[in-house]
């Protein structure tokens, strides 16, 4: 994995991408904040040595480097998930990637379903904390105790001066932004009426099919890190009904400029 890490380092710094400050990682639906990067190089996954392929037809698959307003940026276009194939080293090794290349913050988003009911769809929702329902986890196996201790601290996983951030400018920009637990599930089926029921007992908000493995590698390699989902499905165990793939991303679309706007004015306070 050391020997793929330099490799790849390499490679992306031969592309002139380097010494970046904010990481950005685009989930679902969610690539506009692309929109408002003054764009210096964009590289395809394939090209990249080691690097993941995005599967998923709503994941354009490019590393975006550039600036917003005036701040280096290096934006995933793009996640890799558990259910595409991938284990969890491979999920958490761009974030690996992005610390080494100089990245000083991880911003994250996701779509997820909503579970707590007094949550609406195309809502934003920053979270304060997850449950962990993935059988794995990136950091199984022999540690390098040079990125991170061998039994890193969760008790605060989601920064809290990040997130203190984006709710003042949530409310300055006068955008509804919830706060709550997100849990993470393998995928890709969604859930059933017993599991969302499940996921609200266990005290969750929002379920989703990512981003916790990107947090956990984060709070290992002392990365502070935030996360927004985007709420694309109202998940109500006594009324629920089918939900495709296209009525999430019009859902997400809904949203997304209010989060391009909250990361957009975070990225410019850093």
């Amino acid at each position: 994995m050391e020997n793929q890490l330099k490799e790849t380092l390499n490679f992306i710094k031969g592309q002139g991408v380097e010494n970046a400050t904010v990481g950005i990682i685009l989930g679902t639906g969610l690539g506009g904040l692309v929109e408002k990067i003054e764009i210096i190089k964009e590289i395809s996954y394939d090209k990249i040595p080691h690097f993941p392929v995005s599967t998923v037809e709503s994941h354009v698959g490019k590393l975006i480097y550039g600036k917003i307003d005036g701040k280096t940026v290096i934006a995933m276009q793009g996640r890799f998930h558990y259910y595409e194939g991938y284990d969890m080293k491979q999920i958490a090794y761009p974030v690996k990637v992005l610390k080494n290349l100089g990245v000083k913050f991880l911003l994250i988003s996701n779509a997820a379903g909503t579970v707590n009911l007094a949550f609406k769809k195309s809502e934003l929702m920053l979270i304060t904390d997850h449950i962990n329902m993935f059988p794995s986890n990136p950091l199984i196996g022999k540690n390098n105790n040079e990125e991170g201790p061998r039994f890193p601290d969760m008790s605060c996983a989601y920064n809290k001066k990040l997130n203190k951030l984006i709710e003042e400018i949530a409310q300055e920009k006068n955008i509804t932004l919830r706060k709550g637990v997100y849990v993470s599930v393998s995928g890709p089926n969604l859930e059933t009426r017993a599991e969302y029921k499940m996921l609200k007992l266990l005290g969750a908000d929002a379920v989703g099919m990512s981003t916790v493995p990107e947090v956990i590698a984060a709070n290992h390699l002392g990365l502070p890190c935030c996360a927004i989902s985007v709420l694309t499905d109202e998940c109500d165990p006594e009324n629920l009904a089918p939900v495709a793939l296209k009525e999430i991303l019009a859902a997400a679309a809904i949203a997304e400029p209010q989060l391009t706007a909250l990361y957009a004015a975070l990225i410019n306070r850093l």
